[in-house]
């Protein structure tokens, strides 16, 4: 069991030797505009551009809760756009972040990653924007990546530790 490691840091910009990816957690609307995916436009357009194409073709594909989509970015790097948010908006409803999409997303990914032989990177998923909780995602991430072998590295981006 590899374990999960933290840093401080840009998770666009991941540490390390081989190929990775970089994990974040997208919603089911097909909104791209605030949070971790603004990094990842600043870094690539492919990402967001992917997802967009994912969300519009919806009706002919596997887009939906739980789904994920991975996006090369660089020879040896790709981005996970994995759908385990419901929604955008808090509200009487709760959180948007769905932890049994994000659960079986990251099953999803844990095999693909296996597959490429790559490391996982990610910002603290689903405890942005989408309300999470991290006490609860941690476990989910140990579970269907760390459990099986899969390094990943958490960061930490500020100085506030978010």
């Amino acid at each position: 069991m590899a374990e999960i490691m933290y840093v401080r840091g840009d998770a666009t910009v991941p540490s390390g030797e081989g190929a990775k990816v970089i994990a974040h957690v997208c919603n089911d609307t097909g909104g791209w505009g605030r949070g971790f995916v603004l990094a990842l436009s600043r870094r690539w357009r492919e990402p967001e551009a992917a997802y967009r194409a994912w969300h519009r073709d919806r009706a002919h594909n596997d887009f939906g809760l739980g789904a994920i989509q991975l996006v090369r970015v660089e020879p040896r790097v790709w981005v996970a756009n994995m759908v385990g948010q419901r929604g955008i908006r808090r509200g009487g409803k709760g959180v948007p972040v769905r932890y049994e999409a994000v659960d079986t997303a990251l099953a999803r990914l844990g095999d693909e990653v296996l597959r490429l032989g790559a490391s996982v990177h990610m910002p603290r998923i689903g405890c942005g924007l989408a309300g999470g909780k991290w006490s609860r995602m941690e476990p989910l991430v140990a579970g269907r990546l760390a459990a099986r072998g899969i390094a990943v590295t958490v960061y930490d981006h500020g100085e506030d530790g978010a």
